[in-house]
């Protein structure tokens, strides 16, 4: 076999390849039928581990690969807007979900963020179709989620109204305490960035107490220096909250992601066994949720206050809440016979119109027990319903 890259060589050795791939076996699934080459896959993230999914996913034989990532993007936002690029003026769920819908028929996520991943999840939950309370099997656009924390890996293939959700599971996610290098050195986002570049990259550079000289947590000085050099880079990047107690925290310490090669591959496989039928795919995964999911059980979830409770205190239980993780919600509700926005953040003049209900209590807004409350956040691109359950 020749190895001077003759195109007719390769060509040839991709063959006997694609003849290993597609070949059935004793093994084989009952509903096998080769289709890499007309499967059309979206890859979510083109970080460390997006950039080895999507070498995976070319090597295996898949033609048509799409990849989006946020940080491409210049606005830091759950808005995918490749997705957004005709028909301006359309509503952009619609135009998502057109997009979506008719595109892709998997995909793939090799994200770190956890809100990311419940707007995607959220997006393929509104695409199914249900007739007469059933839902229709062709409407299921398959996700297969992963990821890497130092040198543990996980990788769940997630069948949207059939096996369990993202959101099913939100609390089990912890808080991140772990940064891409890439995030901290050319986009920071949050005071940890800017603690984290001094730690790593600022402090070996300019090696303020001499050659040789580590960083040391308990020295004072040590500190009080990184607080400074963070407080400035804080400062270029419109960063607030770099704190000195943020800066003597040690679980502030980045571990830069390790990608595991038989994770990767435990991805791709999966993507391949879908778009092949080739075997059956990953299901050794059980959750046991006594709750309604928020994002795929179509039921809205009781919301218990009392009629004293203020509206900042419902404010709070959304974003705090483990199983919702919300970032700035916005409430709604419809007060006689009209919708009534309560509160709204991320528009300037709407916060500052609706910010005086947040001292309000629930019996002073008017909203009694049973009351729907209609909430949309950037986790998800679908409005959650909540009942209010008026507790004496």
């Amino acid at each position: 076999m020749a190895v001077d890259g003759d195109s007719r060589d390769w060509d040839g050795r991709w063959n006997h390849v694609k003849k290993f791939l597609e070949r059935p076996g004793p093994f084989t699934h009952p509903d096998f039928e080769p289709s890499i080459e007309t499967c059309k896959i979206l890859v979510i993230g083109a970080g460390g581990l997006g950039c080895e999914l999507l070498k995976n996913l070319a090597l295996s034989g898949f033609h048509h690969i799409h990849v989006v990532d946020m940080d491409t993007i210049g606005d830091i936002n759950l808005n995918r807007q490749f997705l957004f690029r005709f028909d301006v003026g359309r509503p952009k769920a619609d135009m998502a979900a057109d997009f979506v819908n008719g595109q892709f028929h998997i995909i793939v996520c090799g994200l770190d963020s956890i809100i990311a991943r419940c707007w995607m999840n959220g997006m393929l939950i509104s695409l199914l179709s249900y007739e007469y309370c059933v839902l229709d099997p062709s409407s299921i656009i398959p996700l297969i989620d992963g990821g890497t924390e130092g040198f543990k890996g996980n990788a769940r293939v997630i069948l949207p109204g059939m096996t369990a959700c993202i959101d099913c599971i939100l609390e089990l996610y912890p808080p991140q305490i772990h940064f891409p290098m890439c995030t901290i050195v050319s986009m920071p986002q949050l005071p940890e960035h800017c603690v984290e570049y001094v730690r790593m990259l600022q402090w070996p550079k300019d090696k303020p107490f001499g050659d040789g000289v580590g960083l040391d947590g308990d020295n004072p000085e040590h500190i009080h220096w990184v607080f400074q050099r963070a407080q400035e880079r804080a400062v270029d990047y419109s960063i607030t909250g770099v704190t000195y107690r943020l800066t003597q925290d040690d679980k502030t310490h980045c571990n830069i992601f390790h990608r595991l090669c038989c994770f990767v591959a435990a991805c791709s496989t999966e993507v391949f066994k879908i778009a092949s039928s080739t075997y059956i795919p990953l299901n050794n995964y059980l959750v046991f949720n006594i709750e309604n999911c928020s994002a795929c059980s179509q039921v809205p979830q009781d919301l218990q206050f009392p009629p004293s409770a203020k509206l900042q205190e419902v404010l709070e239980y959304l974003t705090e809440n483990a199983s919702l993780q919300m970032k700035s919600p916005a409430i709604t509700a419809t007060l006689d016979r009209k919708n009534k926005t309560l509160y709204l953040q991320t528009i300037a003049s709407i916060e500052e119109r609706t910010r005086p209900n947040l001292c309000k209590t629930l019996k002073e807004l008017g909203l009694s027990d049973g009351q729907e409350l209609a909430v949309a956040d950037v986790t998800t691109p679908q409005t959650v319903l909540f009942k209010l359950k008026v507790t004496s």
